[in-house]
């Protein structure tokens, strides 16, 4: 997944008008309409998908801006997470960010649900940012703090201090919660980790 060197875009194009009629001048910005773009590894497996109803192109700084995105992450050419936001924003085929109402999903664990107010990821790695109101949600837990990593590789989200934590009793309602410096949950063990300054291992639960 470090390298990409396919690109394909399937994508009506509508271009409603340029920013400057002079061709000598050689930016410009073209809407798209029902924007679809797949990118795939060097050995022809697809890494990600991105799907909006509207977005620009801006050809002088390589930026395309996208409304209500819609993103699948793949695995073994199977989608692994799905991402959705009220905006999105792809630098030179490599940066991707999404800002407004983020909501990540595994599909593997339906009832995993990730929100924050913004996600950063540079697609040669393997590694999210999320900022803003991050919390992490199933049937069993939350956890809420507002800087989290999930590290797609090991399926890990680390959420940075202070981390507020809540453990569901059988009715779907939390029966205790505290504040831990850092706290790691392993969405494959279903199991949650906290951490002291001195990067100890504090507790483990799992579920």
């Amino acid at each position: 997944m470090n390298k990409f060197t396919k690109l394909f875009l399937l994508i009506p194009i509508i271009i409603i008008g340029c920013k400057n009629t002079d061709h000598t001048n050689k930016k410009f910005s073209q809407v798209i309409d029902k924007f679809d773009m797949n990118i795939f590894s060097t050995e022809g497996e697809k890494v990600l998908s991105i799907k909006s109803p509207s977005s620009r192109y801006e050809n002088s700084s390589n930026i395309i801006n996208l409304d209500e995105t819609k993103i699948h992450l793949f695995k073994n050419n199977e989608i692994e997470y799905i991402i959705n936001s009220n905006k999105s924003k792809l630098s030179d085929n490599k940066l991707l960010e999404l800002s407004g109402n983020v909501l990540v999903k595994n599909t593997a664990q339906n009832a995993d649900n990730l929100y924050a107010n913004s996600f950063k990821w540079d697609i040669s790695n393997t590694e999210y940012l999320l900022i803003g109101n991050v919390k992490f949600e199933n049937n069993n837990i939350i956890l809420s703090s507002n800087k989290a990593i999930l590290n797609k590789a090991s399926n890990i989200i680390e959420f940075f201090n202070p981390v507020k934590y809540k453990i569901k009793d059988s009715n779907n309602e939390s029966s205790y919660e505290i504040n831990s410096e850092n706290a790691y949950y392993d969405i494959n063990t279903k199991s949650v980790s906290f951490t002291s300054r001195e990067k100890k291992v504090r507790s483990k639960i799992f579920f």
